[in-house]
């Protein structure tokens, strides 16, 4: 809905909450056929999985609810506090005998049944910051001063996040933030020595790590070691090139059958582009495609509309939203070093799945105010006529 909102109701964005949906429906259907025969033979439950999601989707949706009836004035005004909350959680996670590891990690929270992956809710908070940054500092962002003082907030983030480790997280924390801050004013000058620091940094500690180092080189040259450094990423081409035009059929997928690794999570794509093909494939893509875009046009339209915090979380959510999509897409078709990132919405994970609808309620919450001040503009019009 593009039209002004009235004084009652709220204004739905049509076109992005369609595509939220169906991609949250695609995804539960996803993560079904990917995990059935994981959860029976584990566990003996082949819908535990599903079931799972399940409830982490219900959660999620609630979370949304709420962030669509909640002013977004509330969350700019406890900016400071979420700051400081996500460095806490990132810090916290990182006590011996607090966080859970698994698979070499410590990224995960246990909070009873469940547990809350940190980075998830740290990434959105430290976003909610940046875009209140710009805001209150609109003048200091042409300084390199001013450019610098978020960025260091970032960048501790950023050094917690490789302490995990989690190199995929901590690259689109900083490529997001810095497109926010970009996008905010900061002088071309400022922005590419910034950059460039940044990601000299980055191929300084993955040289100095061989685990990083094998893990950003072993993409190039998967056929070289398929049954080593190569084996996750040589099955998921395999089940892209069995996909074809059409696919297999859903729930027809071989290489989900204890060939691919992590099939119901980082290569749930895969595990689509087999069963559905090319064309579920593309119409995939464009789904997030609309998201992502749908998420730039309400940032602009609230700048325009004097919203100017609203505008840059949405710039920053829709980034973070197309940048991690294409990083995953990416990873699963070989042309990206493996980083251990979901797919939003796709993928199976409580913490990444709730999130990502916490924050396209936000998105809903921006359209509806966006539309609510272009209507008390165009009424104070009205009545000056």
């Amino acid at each position: 809905m593009n039209a002004p909102a009235r004084r009652t109701g709220y204004a739905l964005d049509p076109l992005l909450f369609g595509a939220v949906s169906s991609l949250l429906l695609l995804g539960l259907v996803a993560v079904a056929s990917a995990s059935m025969a994981l959860g029976e033979r584990d566990l003996g439950r082949p819908f535990y999985y599903l079931e799972r999601q399940g409830v982490f989707a219900l959660g999620g949706a609630m979370l949304a609810a709420i962030a669509f009836v909640l002013p977004v004035k509330l969350w700019r005004g406890a900016g400071f506090v979420l700051m400081a909350l996500a460095l806490a959680l990132l810090v916290l996670v990182l006590v011996p005998g607090v966080g859970h590891q698994v698979n070499g990690a410590v990224r995960w929270l246990p909070l009873g049944p469940v547990s809350v992956q940190v980075s998830e809710i740290a990434r959105l908070f430290l976003l909610m910051y940046i875009a209140g940054y710009v805001v209150r500092r609109q003048t200091e962002l042409a300084s390199f001063a001013g450019f610098v003082k978020p960025m260091a907030v970032i960048a501790c983030a950023c050094v917690l996040l490789l302490a995990e480790p989690d190199f995929g997280a901590a690259t689109v924390l900083l490529v997001t933030s810095l497109g926010v801050l970009f996008l905010g004013g900061v002088r071309w000058r400022d922005f590419g020595l910034l950059f460039a620091c940044a990601a000299l940094l980055m191929a300084v500690l993955a040289l100095a790590s061989p685990y990083r180092l094998q893990r950003l080189t072993s993409f190039m040259h998967p056929w070289t070691d398929p049954y080593d450094t190569g084996f996750q990423l040589t099955q998921s081409l395999i089940a892209i090139g069995r996909g074809g035009w059409l696919g297999v059929g859903l729930g027809g997928s071989v290489q989900k059958l204890f060939y691919l690794p992590e099939a119901h999570t980082d290569f749930v794509f895969a595990v689509l582009a087999e069963e559905l093909g090319l064309v579920g494939v593309i119409a995939t893509l464009l789904l997030y495609t609309l998201v992502v875009a749908r998420g730039f046009g309400i940032g602009r339209r609230a700048v325009e509309a004097g919203l100017a915090y609203q505008g840059y979380l949405a710039f920053g959510i829709s980034l973070w939203l197309g940048l991690q999509s294409a990083i995953n897409v990416g990873v699963n078709m070989g042309v990206l070093p493996t980083k251990g990132l979901t797919l939003p919405l796709l993928s199976y994970g409580g913490s990444s799945l709730a999130i990502t609808l916490l924050a396209c309620g936000l998105l809903l919450r921006i359209h509806h105010e966006t539309c609510a001040a272009i209507g008390a503009v165009g009424r104070e019009r009205g009545r000056r006529a």
